[in-house]
């Protein structure tokens, strides 16, 4: 069983790639809907709502946890690995987001200019311009955050003219710096994919975040098998949200293109 966990609706973006890609594993989706977004909470908050989401799943007998969530991969996922696993969980590993995207980016020589775009957290955090800047120090990070845009999604605004207007005045910095490459640092964000393809133009690679995170969980899988996560012939997804269910329906509906029946409201 592989979880996924995020601070609401957007990591259903990154689940939809991993069952495009994966789809022959088991896997648990937890949204924190009812505290959601998290981009604007401090780091300690972020850190205390991410322990209690690994501790739920790992009590669901997940063998793997992704979070796809950037700002608590930015603020937490660090202390996750390397104070709180050791201590409570040994053996067992949480992964975010953060590497596949920057590893991808790093390993193309020609991109020399870097736009980030995030929430609050993930942009003050400097995850993405800490871990870029190991792997190529030559290059040149340009960083926005968009607080915004998550509540716009996760209430349905996604296909507002007023959100394309908002998302055009974010992206504008960026664009005027002539980035080579984005990088859409939320994973709610891939909802707004076409809108920010069009808007930065074909002058600029617009990373499809969901595809690059399941093909590095693809290939981390096959470099660990000691995590012993078999391919089963009828895989299922359990849902789970700390909100409305019916809500999170709606809502799951547009992210995955699918009807999503079974979920359940947890209390953390």
């Amino acid at each position: 069983m592989i979880g996924v966990f995020d601070s609401g609706l957007g990591g259903l973006t990154v689940l939809k790639s991993f069952l495009r890609v994966l789809p022959s594993y088991n896997y648990i989706y937890f949204g924190d809907s009812a505290r959601a977004p998290y981009g604007g909470r401090s780091q300690d908050t972020i850190y205390g709502y991410t322990k209690e989401a690994v501790d739920f799943l790992f009590a669901k007998r997940c063998k793997l946890i992704i979070i796809a969530c950037n700002s608590a991969s930015a603020q937490a996922l660090r202390k996750i690995q390397q104070e709180y696993l050791p201590q409570k969980y040994p053996g067992k590993n949480v992964l975010g987001v953060i590497s596949p995207l920057v590893e991808e980016v790093a390993q193309d020589k020609n991109i020399k200019r870097v736009g980030v775009i995030g929430t609050r957290a993930t942009i003050e955090s400097d995850a993405y311009k800490i871990e870029l800047k190991k792997l190529n120090p030559d290059l040149e990070i340009f960083q926005t955050s968009a607080p915004l845009l998550v509540p716009l999604i996760e209430e349905g605004w996604s296909r507002q003219p007023e959100t394309k207007k908002i998302l055009k005045k974010y992206l504008r910095p960026l664009k005027v710096k002539q980035v080579q490459i984005l990088i859409p640092a939320c994973t709610h964000y891939p909802i707004l994919y076409k809108e920010i393809k069009n808007i930065m133009t074909k002058r600029c690679n617009v990373l499809n975040s969901g595809e690059v995170v399941a093909q590095s969980l693809k290939d981390y899988l096959e470099r660990h098998p000691e995590y012993k996560i078999n391919k089963v012939k009828n895989p299922v997804v359990n849902f789970f949200t700390t909100d409305d269910t019916k809500r999170f329906r709606v809502m799951a509906k547009k992210f995955l293109d699918v009807d999503v029946e079974k979920i359940k409201k947890v209390c953390l």
